[in-house]
């Protein structure tokens, strides 16, 4: 299974996640999980809107998660290092590796990463 991670600060428009979405060329059937605390964003809610299946996470399942890219701020205030991959690692399930790393959008508000499984899709 394949999941993308997301990333977004209050400030990302849908602009900001549609620019990684095409920079990553993410097909429109692959799931893109975010922080539960994000689930409610304008521009989260914008892709749902647009079809996207979006997985909310609880900050609780991304504390902890072991991520390729460290950030000392989001490790301080997330117990991860990256938002984006956690949450891809999460929601790909046991066994989950990062197959692309968090990438950044050009404004700087949002992140994107890739990871796969081998367990079947989320529910």
């Amino acid at each position: 299974m394949r999941v993308v991670g997301l990333g977004l600060r209050s400030a990302a428009t849908p602009a900001s996640l549609e620019e990684l979405i095409e920079r990553l060329q993410i097909a429109p059937d692959l799931p893109l999980a975010v922080p539960a605390f994000r689930g409610s964003h304008p521009a989260v809610l914008d892709l749902q809107r647009r079809g996207r299946r979006i997985i909310p996470l609880p900050e609780a399942a991304l504390s902890g998660t072991s991520t390729p890219t460290r950030s000392p701020r989001i490790l301080a205030r997330h117990g991860t290092g990256s938002i984006a991959e956690a949450c891809a690692i999460v929601a790909a399930g046991p066994g989950a590796r990062i197959i692309v790393p968090r990438v950044v959008s050009t404004d700087g508000r949002a992140t994107a990463a890739l990871a796969q499984s081998d367990e079947s899709p989320c529910p």
